[in-house]
């Protein structure tokens, strides 16, 4: 077995580098979680459960509060950027270092330096978030032991720039289909061409205005994009079949129904033969008015920013658990080739946890 020698005491930058030298692409976490369980065990103030590649460890100290901090293991593919290398500007480079093992630390080391913290802690780390929604590890952890996940409030250390980002998008990515009639192209008048039978659907995207929606103060930017098409047999056919993938990235107060409404109502002259689900996950509302939110924002400081794109905090939030995410890192270098997290915002996302955990 690949041994990181994990101290969970090191300073949060070098037990990220640790982290990141340790690759754990998804479906391939288990080593890793195998060395996360050893070291989180060690700490007699923690209980520990896992399930499959998914652990969570607890204090059970009887305060009135519960909170989560959660974060998912696995990385994208590797682009020879490993191993880690630190450079004269305290920037951190490598696969994961952003997205997110960085956060992934700032939680390690928290588990073991706060033994009493103010609030009871949930400390959750699970795999399989980089890929389809269904392999989600948090996802099975939800449906399997809901009770792990009970709290009054959760942070998903998600990068964010050190940055409260309330809420997330919902996401939804449709397949529209046109079709048409197969034929020889040289003699195309005998077929009907289902790629140029798209034009509508391309036209409409192209036309498009994207909705704008203020919630809890957060203004949420929607976008609604053709992200692929697909057609054609041969170089001497008329094709009879087209697809268009459509993603939908909209705002929080419509739910995965009202979206779909939407989608349907935006291509309903179009043309499209077909219209299928190709993958959907609900959004989550800000929840910035909850008190233990209120609390978090004063302890952290700065000011609440919406989350362009989807995590985790959308499973907390349907578990009625309000979450926001909260993380070292830039969030758009998270799947680079140049993927680096500056290791002053490391610990300064640490300092700053600790200070609400402690004060």
């Amino acid at each position: 077995m690949h041994s990181t020698g994990l101290d969970l005491r090191q300073d949060a930058a070098t037990l990220t580098a640790r982290l990141v030298d340790f690759p754990s692409e998804s479906g391939t976490e288990e080593p890793l979680v195998d060395e996360l369980e050893t070291a989180l065990r060690a700490l007699p103030h923690l209980t520990v459960d896992r399930y499959g590649n998914n652990l969570v460890a607890r204090t059970r100290l009887d305060r009135p509060e519960r909170v989560i901090l959660a974060g998912h293991v696995d990385t994208v593919p590797v682009a020879g950027n490993l191993p880690s290398r630190l450079d004269e500007d305290g920037q951190l480079w490598g696969c994961g270092t952003s997205d997110m093992k960085a956060g992934v630390a700032v939680q390690l080391r928290l588990a073991a330096t706060v033994p009493e913290p103010n609030r009871d802690l949930t400390f959750v780390f699970y795999d399989n978030e980089e890929v389809a929604a269904h392999l989600n590890g948090l996802g099975h952890v939800a449906r399997a032991h809901p009770d792990w996940l009970a709290g009054d409030f959760a942070v998903l250390l998600e990068p964010s720039n050190g940055q409260v980002e309330g809420g997330c998008q919902g996401t939804l990515r449709v397949l529209l289909r046109t079709t048409g009639q197969r034929a020889h192209s040289a003699r195309s008048w005998m077929g009907a061409n289902a790629i140029h039978a798209a034009r509508p659907v391309l036209d409409r995207l192209a036309g498009y205005q994207p909705r704008r929606r203020v919630i809890d103060g957060l203004e949420y930017r929607e976008g609604l994009n053709a992200v692929h098409i697909e057609g054609g047999v041969a170089g001497n056919v008329i094709p009879d079949l087209c697809t268009v993938t459509v993603n939908y990235r909209y705002a929080p107060d419509r739910d995965e129904q009202q979206a779909l409404d939407h989608v349907r109502e935006v291509f309903a002259d179009c043309g499209v033969e077909e219209m299928i689900v190709d993958d959907s996950s609900g959004g989550a509302l800000p929840g910035l008015s909850h008190p233990a939110a209120v609390a978090f924002l004063e302890a952290v400081g700065g000011e609440a920013h919406p989350k362009y794109g989807w995590t985790d905090v959308s499973r907390f939030s349907a578990l009625g658990v309000p979450a926001v995410n909260y993380g070292p890192g830039d969030p758009n270098l998270a799947h680079k080739r140049d993927e680096r997290v500056d290791t002053a915002l490391i610990t300064h996302c640490e300092e700053r946890l600790r200070h609400w955990l402690t004060s």
